[in-house]
């Protein structure tokens, strides 16, 4: 299944390691440090035109990528939640 993460962007479910919530997360000198790093390495996408309010992060074929969003973390989650309900349905 996929998930939508804004503008044209889908990622696999099984791709995403963690959706965390930017304006919360940012605060850590570590978060800051790892999405400063992932930038310089060209590993940041940037999905959306608005504020961003979240970030996603994916590994295929070993090599991670952040996806930066204006969807919240939250919405996200219940996304995932429901596409994988629909999924186990008979």
């Amino acid at each position: 299944m996929y998930l939508h993460l804004g503008q044209d962007t889908v990622v696999l479910l099984e791709d995403i390691i963690g959706i965390f919530d930017l304006e919360n997360t940012s605060i850590s000198k570590f978060t800051k440090m790892y999405l400063a790093r992932a930038e310089r390495a060209g590993r940041v996408v940037n999905v959306c035109t608005e504020l961003p309010k979240s970030f996603i992060v994916c590994v295929r074929r070993r090599k991670a990528t952040v996806y930066i969003s204006q969807i919240s973390s939250q919405t996200l989650k219940k996304r995932t939640g429901f596409l994988q309900g629909i999924s186990n349905l008979p």
